[in-house]
């Protein structure tokens, strides 16, 4: 005999799992976004459940500490699974372009974060250094080079530059310096493509 309470109470449940799953989705993603605009001190639990559109008392039905919504948040951004660029001088061009410099918010958590990663618990920076694995294995895929080491290589500085031109292009309250470091990084990564491995200047 068909049950109709017990079917609108398992109704009732999956909407309620599924409002659950959401709501952390939007709580994350409005950490993530926040932490890259300022930072993780100068954000609270109460910013984020504000931004999320939510009280500040159902945090703790999500997370366990900020600690806990710091590593999930960066777990979240990090994993996002990309394809790799068709080429590094593409990534550059997106990458190392005054848009994205000046939307810290929606950028990379590597350059926004980093530094202060270093200062976290153990896993803030165990996510980010899971995310940094699988960028460069991505880069590697399409990095020059005629074996596999060669492509590491410079799938590893390319990024790095990439990472620290951005960092300072940032940290720069000189605009014309800013782009500045922004372009000649640009010209420098498309110089060392054209030279090949193993002819660095």
């Amino acid at each position: 005999m068909y049950d109709v309470n017990r079917n609108v109470r398992e109704t009732e449940m999956r909407v309620s799992r599924e409002q659950v799953l959401e709501n952390k989705r939007t709580i994350l993603a409005a950490a993530s976004r926040l932490f890259r605009q300022h930072g993780f001190e100068s954000v609270t639990v109460t910013d984020v459940m504000k931004s999320a559109g939510l009280t500040h008392g159902g945090f703790y039905g999500y997370f366990k500490s900020k600690d806990d919504l710091i590593a999930q948040a960066l777990a979240e951004v990090m994993g996002r699974s990309e394809a790799p660029p068709g080429d590094l001088g593409s990534l550059a061009e997106q990458y190392l372009s005054a848009e994205h410099r000046d939307n810290c918010a929606a950028g990379c958590p590597l350059a926004a974060l980093a530094s202060e990663a270093v200062r976290q618990p153990g896993g803030a920076r165990a996510e980010m250094t899971a995310g940094l694995k699988r960028q460069i294995e991505r880069l590697s895929r399409v990095a020059p080079g005629p074996d596999a080491a060669s492509k590491r290589r410079a799938a590893v500085g390319s990024w790095a530059a990439m990472v620290g031109a951005l960092i300072l292009a940032r940290m720069s309250n000189d605009s014309e310096l800013s782009d500045d470091i922004l372009n000649e990084t640009r010209a420098w990564l498309a110089a060392q493509a054209q030279m090949g491995p193993g002819r660095e200047a």
